[in-house]
């Protein structure tokens, strides 16, 4: 018996079957919009050369995190 590689499963959501990974991009905008807002306030996207570019990555890091996080059995 092997374990399973995710926590999260495919969820059925009003008769459409949602993958994990747009399970965890939904949880992930959150923590996104308010850090790039606290980045904009004090001032730190003047050291950022591309902010689009910055911004994704930023974005690709937390989901990425989050991920590795949430899975139990990585740990």
């Amino acid at each position: 018996m092997t374990p399973s590689l995710s926590f999260f499963h495919t969820v059925e959501f009003v008769g459409f079957y949602l993958p994990p990974l747009l399970i965890w991009a939904t949880a992930v905008l959150v923590p996104f919009l308010l850090l790039r807002r606290l980045l904009d306030r004090l001032g730190l996207y003047r050291f950022v050369w591309h902010r689009s570019l910055f911004n994704l990555a930023l974005y690709v890091l937390l989901l990425g995190g989050a991920i590795f996080l949430g899975n139990a059995q990585w740990l």
